[in-house]
């Protein structure tokens, strides 16, 4: 008999080898059956290390957009802090006075105390 392959035996070959894994026979005509539980097993694993990396992926996600919320709220908050120690000096604040009309100015003398 002649054993040569031809492209035929390999198109009858795929269109078995597909109907035999839609119909869940395709491990059963491999002869792997005693390894099945082995096979489930390493699905599970490569499952979970999938599920565990899309977890890792979406906590570093939240982590880099907290970190850019913080840089925004740290220049803010430079800002905010620039902004009080320029209004608390005292030629700032008489001079904002002076601006505004107000006859308010520094005191001459200590305050006198009333009892």
């Amino acid at each position: 008999m002649d054993k040569t392959w031809r492209i035929q035996d390999l198109g009858t070959w795929l269109k078995n080898s597909f109907r035999a894994i839609l119909r869940g026979e395709f491990l059963l005509r491999l002869n792997v059956g005693r390894y099945f539980i082995h096979i489930v097993y390493t699905f599970f694993l490569i499952a979970m290390i999938i599920w565990i990396s899309l977890m890792i992926e979406s906590t570093m996600t939240k982590v880099e957009k907290g970190k850019a919320e913080l840089r925004e709220l740290e220049i803010v908050h430079t800002q905010k802090t620039f902004d009080v120690v320029k209004l608390t000096r005292r030629s700032s604040i008489n001079e904002m006075l002076q601006q505004m009309g107000s006859k308010v100015t520094e005191p001459q003398q200590p305050a006198t105390q009333l009892k």
